[in-house]
């Protein structure tokens, strides 16, 4: 019986002597059936353990000073605060949008969520106001208000968000 089990293996002139299993490098020289055959192969032990990298099931992935990422992400400093383009600023108060401090709060959470899909340009939906987002450097481009909005195309977005 031939101890290769994959025809790939073999070298084309065939096996001009037998073989015989590696001898264990380290370890206690323990021989365990492989999978799906009935033949012992050497065990190797390590003792090594691979650390746990987020996996699906597992703990989060953690900074080497024991903090979640997002705990070293917020000590860090967290997002800056969103800005207006002139555009933007001249929109909201020819068309009377209000601005208060929850509809700021929920669209800056909407720019963050888009952010973290990788998202450059995009369009968060706050209520009844729609905002033009430049996501990479947080600029309000234009906004929106729901009168407005009938028959309006939104273009150069790659992401919409309803905040």
């Amino acid at each position: 019986m031939n101890p290769i089990s994959n025809p790939a293996l073999i070298p084309p002139g065939g096996l001009s002597t037998p073989t015989t299993p590696a001898a264990p490098v380290g370890g206690t020289g323990a021989t365990r059936p492989a999978e799906g055959t009935g033949t012992n192969r050497p065990v190797r032990e390590t003792g090594a353990t691979r650390p746990n990298s987020g996996a699906p099931g597992g703990p989060p992935s953690q900074a080497p000073g024991g903090q979640s990422f997002a705990e070293a992400l917020k000590q860090a400093g967290g997002p800056e605060p969103l800005q207006f383009s002139r555009h933007a600023l001249a929109r909201v108060q020819r068309r009377g949008i209000e601005l208060d401090a929850t509809t700021l709060g929920r669209l800056s959470k909407g720019v963050g969520r888009a952010a973290g899909k990788g998202s450059r340009d995009s369009l968060i939906l706050v209520d009844n106001t729609a905002f033009v987002v430049s996501v990479s450097n947080r600029t309000v481009i234009t906004a929106v208000g729901s009168e407005h909005m009938k028959d309006n195309v939104f273009t150069n977005i790659d992401s919409a968000v309803i905040a």
